[in-house]
């Protein structure tokens, strides 16, 4: 299938062939259709997809006809990054259009948003926060918008944006097309799903499942030298470009700058950074000035960079869908990437689970600092199977005998150092 075979404006059309596009997604090939006739979406499917494109090449097809400066279309996502993606891609597709679009998000001045505002856009793309402040202040009228889109709905769950996406919704006409767009579907997204889409059309592409040109390895190693293994690792392998996650804004900045000072170009990208610094890190990694990205998942849904080579989860994420959403950002377009992920001992649990969501076991590598650790795991669940299997009345026995040999021991390493005092 081609992209000619939707029949867009020549004017969309130029704007796809400047993005390289050739064929369709499977998201796009399912959801532009629907779009485009005018229907509602619930559309499911996991990061790096093509997601973006399937619902702004209708959009702008949509818009090409009717009135221009005034607000038609409202695009709601869940961080400034992923906010910045969208607003970027528009541009991109929307060249030989005309038609405008802006974003609103905090962290930066109010004052240029409202005068692009006022100049005359026909696409929003916003932070539900500030949107709602623009909202309150009366700095920005929705009166007119004919489609509302809801990315990364899921996110917005997650971040408490809900209540806020409602009120937002109170502002907006009953009579639209409405897009709501997610990774996972949570309770929360499917009542909401439902009580603003009409007679939606849903479109599910897999949607937990990460992608198939990505392989996943797993170290076992202990935290303490989680940063000499990784030191070790971006040193041995080839790895053009490479982004790390931690699980903490304080670990991003500190392991970026412990890179740093070992010679590599490494930037983080975390919470505590004003907009300027975000979006210098980014620029940065996006045109190879930092090879390294140091992250926490604020940007595991919001960088849209191809020819990532290697992500790595120096800490584990909290859930399976948190990986995929990880490691989504190699693999991106069919190319093919790879996920290293560093566990320990307490995340046991939490590999099973993103085992079972792969549907294959992790490639193991366990590195030599582990590997006397990793036995004596080995050697101690032996232990404990062979302690369930004994019958209970030689229990006691057994735990007495352990009891001696680790008195026994213990005497032994006193004794030593006692010779050694004595000397």
């Amino acid at each position: 299938m081609s992209f000619k075979d939707f029949k867009f404006h020549p004017k969309v059309n130029a704007g796809i062939d400047a993005c390289g596009y050739t064929a369709p997604t499977p998201i796009q090939k399912e959801a532009i259709p629907p779009i485009l006739a005018g229907r509602d979406i619930f559309g499911l499917a996991q990061t790096g997809t093509g997601k973006t494109a399937a619902f702004v090449l209708p959009l702008l097809q949509r818009l090409l006809d009717g009135p221009r400066k005034r607000v038609r279309a409202l695009i709601v996502a869940p961080t400034r990054e992923l906010v910045d993606q969208i607003h970027d891609n528009i541009g991109r597709m929307a060249k030989e259009t005309g038609l405008r679009s802006v974003v609103i998000y905090g962290g930066v001045g109010k004052q240029p948003q409202i005068r692009t505002i006022r100049a005359g856009v026909e696409i929003v793309v916003a932070c539900p926060g500030r949107l709602l402040d623009l909202l309150n202040e009366k700095a920005i009228n929705l009166s007119a918008v004919e489609v509302l889109v809801l990315d990364e709905a899921d996110h917005m769950f997650d971040k408490g944006f809900l209540p806020d996406i409602r009120r937002i919704i109170r502002q907006l006409p009953k009579e639209r097309q409405s897009l709501v767009f997610s990774a996972t579907m949570p309770k929360e997204i499917r009542l909401l799903a439902e009580k603003i889409l009409q007679n939606p059309a849903t479109v599910q592409i897999n949607h937990t499942l990460p992608v198939q040109t990505i392989s996943h390895v797993l170290f076992q190693v202990a935290k303490e030298q989680k940063t000499s293994l990784l030191k070790s690792i971006i040193q041995e392998r080839e790895m053009t470009t490479t982004l790390i996650f931690t699980r903490t804004k304080h670990k991003a900045k500190s392991l970026a700058l412990h890179l740093q000072k070992a010679g590599y170009s490494a930037a983080s990208l975390q919470g505590n950074l004003s907009q300027q610094k975000r979006q210098q890190a980014l620029d940065g990694f996006r045109d190879g000035t930092f090879k390294i990205l140091v992250a926490t998942d604020i940007a595991a849904r919001g960088i849209d960079v191809l020819g990532i080579s290697h992500v790595i989860n120096y800490d584990v994420p909290n859930t399976a869908e948190t990986y995929t959403h990880r490691t989504g950002r190699t693999g991106r377009a069919a190319r093919t990437g790879q996920a290293f992920s560093f566990v320990s001992r307490e995340d046991s649990k939490m590999i099973s689970l993103i085992e079972r969501n792969l549907g294959k076991k992790m490639l193991r590598e366990v590195t030599p600092a582990f590997a006397c650790e990793a036995a004596e795991d080995v050697r101690e669940e032996k232990r404990e199977s062979f302690s369930r299997q004994m019958p209970r009345r030689t229990k006691p026995v057994v735990a007495a005998i352990r009891g001696k040999s680790r008195r026994s021991r213990a005497s032994s390493f006193d004794f030593g150092i006692r010779k050694s005092v004595q000397r």
